[in-house]
């Protein structure tokens, strides 16, 4: 898989059509975690989406987890995520 994780992930987050993403890593800080030794970054991320009006909290990871599909097991070790509809901004 060639390319930054950043950008791999904001170009499969595009399936949410969002207005607003926000992604940061923060592998540096978790050098030598068990998790970092198999190549898979910490990150959080911020993303507004219409695709979560009347999403519960859960059904909005899920859709993002769907969008990222397999970097969940290769490329992303740890993700946080708040997920907010327009309206919710």
């Amino acid at each position: 898989m060639n390319g930054s994780t950043d950008l791999l992930m904001r170009e499969r987050l595009q399936a949410l059509s969002p207005e607003l993403i926000d992604i940061q890593d923060e592998s540096s800080q978790h050098i030598g975690h068990e998790g970092a030794k198999g190549g898979g970054g910490h990150y959080w991320m911020t993303i507004v989406s219409a695709a979560f009006v009347g999403q519960s909290r859960i059904e909005r990871h899920r859709l993002i987890y769907q969008a990222l599909g397999d970097l969940m097991q290769t490329r992303i070790h740890a993700l946080s995520i708040k997920a907010y509809a327009p309206e919710e901004m």
